[in-house]
């Protein structure tokens, strides 16, 4: 594992602009979110600075429009740069938190099924199979639907629940591999047990494919939160959401009010975007097959 990231690593790295611009562009992401309450103009969700008669003001270069919000508003006074910012944290929360929690789960349960094999595998894999049938949007739905309460975690709790599986037949392949291999088997015959073969033999070497499967996800994720927002079933009114925020926005967009779906819309894209980039430079340095070629 501790060859993954060597200089010559990060030569590639700064050899490529993508990686460069996806790498830049998620930072600034990042840096937004964090201080979201420092650089919005107003907090949208706080009743004492929200006014309903800013309702629907254009940008700031439109008529109309007033200099403290530059993007314009939406149906309820919020200011749209100042929701955005909010509406980042949330997604990167979800984003990051599924990621993480699914990654153990799936780690956990597809090391062990390939470790022990048997019926230990067979169950852990038909519980997969059978996740895996379903749509994640749909079984996200679906469970949503369950819940009494709507929030953040609730949405974190059905998205992970539909994503474990990613990480578990990733992590079964590797160790599938690798449970055989000279180094091992003579930690085996040196009585070493189960639990130090795993996590200090197998587990580094497993690693890499696992790390482009959670660059690929953290994406994926965002969108299905946005998505589950759109549709209704996501975090409530009350919580910043860019799915919801394009949602609100559809309804007026006939009206010619484009600024409520286009500044959400764009900025979804673009943080999708700068995480396949950086995802790809990921997936080709830590593929051995592009290793040995070059």
């Amino acid at each position: 594992m501790a060859g993954i990231f060597k200089s010559q690593h990060v030569r590639n790295y700064l050899r490529d602009p993508s990686a460069l611009i996806g790498s830049i562009l998620l930072l600034i992401f990042f840096f937004c979110a964090i201080f979201a309450p420092l650089l919005a103009p107003m907090d949208p969700y706080d009743l004492m600075t929200v006014d309903l008669g800013n309702f629907l003001l254009p940008p700031a270069w439109m008529d109309g429009s007033l200099s403290a919000f530059p993007l314009g508003t939406d149906d309820q006074g919020r200011g749209i740069l100042s929701t955005i910012l909010y509406g980042l944290r949330t997604s990167l929360i979800v984003g990051f938190s599924v990621v993480a929690i699914s990654s153990v789960v799936g780690i956990v349960m597809g090391m062990l099924a390939a470790y022990y094999g048997g019926i230990l595998d067979a169950v852990v894999m038909r519980l997969a199979d059978t996740v895996f049938a379903f749509s994640t949007t749909l079984l996200a739905v679906l469970l949503l639907g369950v819940f009494e309460t709507r929030g953040v975690v609730t949405v974190i709790f059905a998205i992970c629940i539909a994503d474990w599986v990613k990480y578990a037949r990733t992590i079964r392949g590797s160790v599938l591999e690798i449970k055989d291999n000279a180094y091992v088997v003579a930690a085996r015959s040196s009585g070493a047990g189960d639990f130090r073969i795993l996590l200090r033999h197998i587990l580094p070497n497993a690693l890499p494919p696992i790390f482009v499967v959670m660059a690929v996800d953290l994406a994926v994720v965002i969108m299905l939160e946005a998505t589950l927002s759109f549709l209704g079933v996501g975090v409530p009114l009350t919580e910043p959401s860019i799915g919801m925020m394009i949602a609100i926005g559809k309804n007026y967009i006939y009206a010619g009010m484009w600024w409520l779906t286009l500044f959400p819309g764009a900025t979804l894209i673009l943080l999708v975007v700068a995480i396949n980039l950086f995802s790809d430079w990921l997936r080709d340095e830590l593929n051995p097959k592009l290793a040995r070629q070059t």
